[in-house]
């Protein structure tokens, strides 16, 4: 598990904020879990995260916004980028799990058609439906 600073203003009232990543339910799945406040002071942990998950060969990284209270302009360029880095391996960034407060940053600004998202973690590791004969 990876840490944000508590006590900061990106920890929040409900504690810190953290990074804790996980193998998938198959290889070359990697799932990111971030819990409290997404802010300039707490976006280091999960920019190491995701930058060590495209470089590990990652084809798909799910990061669960279950927990995710808030993100800033800081957060949503750590996704961006590492949208950007996974792309360029032929791997990508899913987002699964956002609560109405990131979906609507995610809307505004324009960048929610540019990730895939799930309404649920459960829903993103599902493997696909099988094709009918």
């Amino acid at each position: 598990m990876v840490s944000g600073q508590e006590g900061r203003p990106g920890g929040g009232s409900d504690g810190p904020f953290t990074v804790v990543v996980r193998q998938g339910p198959e290889a070359g799945i990697v799932v990111v879990e971030v819990t409290g406040e997404l802010d300039h002071d707490t976006a280091e942990p999960l920019r190491s995260a995701l930058r060590e998950a495209v470089a590990g060969g990652a084809r798909r990284i799910v990061v669960d916004c279950a927990e995710l209270r808030f993100c800033d302009s800081t957060g949503l360029n750590v996704l961006l980028r590492a949208r950007l880095a996974a792309q360029a391996g032929e791997a990508r960034v899913e987002l699964a799990a956002l609560r109405p407060q990131v979906a609507r940053m995610l809307a505004v600004t324009g960048a929610a058609p540019i990730f895939p998202r799930y309404a649920s973690l459960g829903e993103a590791l599902a493997p696909p439906p099988q094709e009918q004969p």
